[in-house]
């Protein structure tokens, strides 16, 4: 999976360098399709990429997780 992004991410940068340094009638087009890729494709595959095997919960900020927060912190005191 770590690939597969890599690829999309070097095409999306690649298209959009391309479409500012050729001169083409496409030009647009290729700045276009680059940014579109880059946040419909690259941007979500790397966030499921790197949530995949972990738990929403440990980040939220509730009651239980506010109350182990303060016990670390007093211990550390």
């Amino acid at each position: 999976m770590k690939y597969i992004i890599w690829f999309f991410f070097i095409a999306a940068f690649t298209s959009i360098i391309c479409g500012y340094a050729l001169d083409v009638s496409y030009s647009q087009k290729l700045i276009g399709y680059g940014v579109l890729g880059f946040f419909f494709i690259v941007i979500p595959l790397f966030s499921w990429y790197s949530w995949k095997d972990k738990n929403p919960k440990d980040y939220m900020l509730n009651k239980e997780n506010l109350d182990k927060m303060r016990e670390r912190e007093n211990r550390k005191k």
